[in-house]
Formats: structure tokens, C-alpha cells, sequence
């Protein structure tokens, strides 16, 4: 298949395994990591309008297939990963990281605290209009800069995104590439010792040391659209977990976490086929014994090694 040419870099056949916080996964038929915004925009403009594109951030959210992702992976780096703060404004690339714009903002006495603990970057972060300690980012958001499928650079507003619990509607084939964020302002003192805070709530609740890909479901609870809990409505998917006697599950080298039910875990050895269905075991179990639909909040992606789905 031939490609435009390119200023970044362009790899065939690269495994992604490495590149997603599960280790597990095919190759990407193509991976494209562009030099800047009109080298992705030229490469996009360029492209057969026939070839897949999928962007991918730095796979704290993902599993990929063990047959791997046809056509065009890209993955935003150095070129995307800015962090500028005006007043309250903050402007982020993409590629930057949640943790480090929580930091920074800190620093400049901005309050995106609530960012600090959600790992992977901004992009992802708009894409799934993440969220914790009761903040998301529906609620500082402003707008975000994207590169359409067919070249064109555009800045969409918060309305334009449809932001709702765990996700967004995005044009087809979009490339998120930078977000403005407009965030209370705070004492940078007291910022950095609720993050500490924060840290340490997570280490103890949370299996951080082990591959995982963050929560496996969604709660199965009533949002409003900014990802707001309705609180008559309010199930934790942990509980729903436990409750169909799913803690610990196995499936090869698959596992529900020990020590929180809702970390779909690599114990060492699984496969993403394992991973998955696993996942498709628990959610058959919860719907078996209560009734309650689990939604998955890791994205699934690329083809079986049997298939060409």
C-alpha cells in the first residue's frame, strides 16, 4: 500500500504490544508518528480515503487484538506534548500528559487537580471526557484543535463534542491534536497537597503496580451529560463485580484484580483474546445474576487473529 510521504516517522508492521499499558496485541499495519500538525495534516489530506485511520495515545485505555490494527495507527509525540498557561487558560497538546497538566497548572496556581491520577493524555482525555473526584473534563474544557480525515485543521467548541459519562462524539476519522482548558484558580500550596492526597488514596485502592488498563467498565449509573452522577441511580461497577462472585476470575493469564474487581489485569502471560473475554465473562455473569448491563470503558480495537473483523 503506498503512503504520502512524510517529515515524522512511518513504520510498517510495528507491534503495539509495547506500546499499551497491558503488553499485549498485534502489529499496526502502519505506524505514523507525524513531526507536527501539518505534517499530520498533509499526510491525512494525502491518504486513500479508503485506509483506516485510528489515533491512539499511549494506551493506558486500550487493548488491541492479537491480529493487530489495519491500516494507519497514529501516535502523537514530542511535537504534540505543549503545556502553556495564561491566567487560567491552559493550552495542551494532545500527547501532553494528564499528570503533567495537573502539575503545571498547580505550579501556576491553577486548579486541575482532579487530572493528576487519570492516566494517558489530554487527547484521550477529551476523547473520553475523563473524570475523577467529581470533576471532568467537560467541565474546564473550551475547545480543542482536531485534523479532519481529509487535511483540514479545525477548532471545535465544547458543543460541537456531545461530552457525556466516558465519551464524546468526534467527525470521523478526526485527530484531536491540542484542547483549551479554562480552570479555577488555587493556592499551589494546597493544589500539590491534594494531589500527594490523591496519590496516596489511589496506591491504596488501586492495583497501580500491575498491567492494567485502568476501570474495565463503566458504572452502571445514571450521568447527566457533563458526567455528573445522578445519585438515585448510583452502582459502582466493582460492586456489581463482586456481587456476581467475579473478583479473581480467571481466563488464562487473565485476571479481575484482587484487589479492585474492576482492574481487568495481565497476570503475565494473557493474550488479548484472554483479556476480553474475560471481560465478556463478567459482563454475561453480572447480566445473569442482576439483571445490569456492563459497558466497557476500555476501548477494543484491530482483529482476531482468526478473523478480519
Amino acid at each position: 500500500m503506498p503512503l504520502p510521504d512524510v517529515r515524522g516517522q512511518l513504520t510498517p508492521q510495528r507491534p503495539l504490544a509495547d506500546l499499551t499499558w497491558m503488553r499485549v496485541g498485534g502489529p499496526a499495519e502502519w505506524l505514523f508518528q507525524p513531526a507536527d500538525v501539518d505534517d499530520l495534516a498533509d499526510f491525512l489530506c494525502d491518504l486513500p480515503t479508503d485506509v483506516p485511520v485510528f489515533p491512539m495515545g499511549v494506551g493506558s485505555n486500550l487493548i488491541v487484538r492479537d491480529g493487530g490494527l489495519p491500516g494507519v495507527t497514529i501516535r502523537l509525540g514530542r511535537g504534540f506534548n505543549g503545556i502553556d498557561i495564561d491566567g487560567t487558560t491552559v493550552n495542551a497538546g494532545a500527547a501532553a500528559l494528564d499528570a503533567h497538566v495537573a502539575r503545571k497548572g498547580a505550579v501556576a496556581g491553577v486548579d486541575l487537580t482532579f487530572l493528576r491520577t487519570i492516566p494517558g493524555t489530554i487527547g484521550g482525555a477529551v476523547r473520553m471526557n475523563a473524570g475523577c473526584y467529581g470533576s471532568y473534563i467537560a467541565d474546564v474544557l473550551r475547545s480543542v484543535t482536531v485534523v479532519l480525515r481529509d487535511g483540514t485543521i479545525a477548532e471545535l467548541a465544547v458543543s460541537d463534542l456531545d461530552l457525556r459519562y466516558r465519551q464524546s462524539t468526534l467527525p470521523e476519522g478526526a485527530v484531536i491534536v491540542g484542547a483549551v482548558l479554562d480552570a479555577p484558580k488555587g493556592d499551589p500550596t494546597e493544589l500539590e497537597a491534594r494531589m500527594t492526597d490523591q496519590l496516596a488514596k489511589r496506591d491504596a485502592t488501586q492495583p497501580t503496580k500491575d498491567r492494567t488498563a485502568g476501570s474495565t467498565f463503566r458504572n452502571p449509573a445514571g450521568f447527566s451529560s457533563t458526567g455528573q452522577a445522578d445519585d438515585t441511580h448510583d452502582l459502582k461497577a466493582w460492586a456489581v463485580i463482586d456481587k456476581a462472585g467475579m473478583r479473581g476470575a480467571r481466563r488464562g493469564g487473565a485476571v479481575m484484580n484482587e484487589k479492585h474487581s474492576n482492574f481487568l489485569t495481565n497476570a503475565g502471560d494473557a493474550t488479548a483474546l484472554d483479556l476480553e473475554m474475560l471481560g465478556e465473562e463478567v459482563r454475561k455473569r453480572v447480566a445473569e445474576t442482576q439483571g445490569i448491563t456492563l459497558e466497557w470503558e476500555i476501548m477494543r480495537v484491530g482483529r482476531n487473529v482468526d478473523s478480519n473483523a
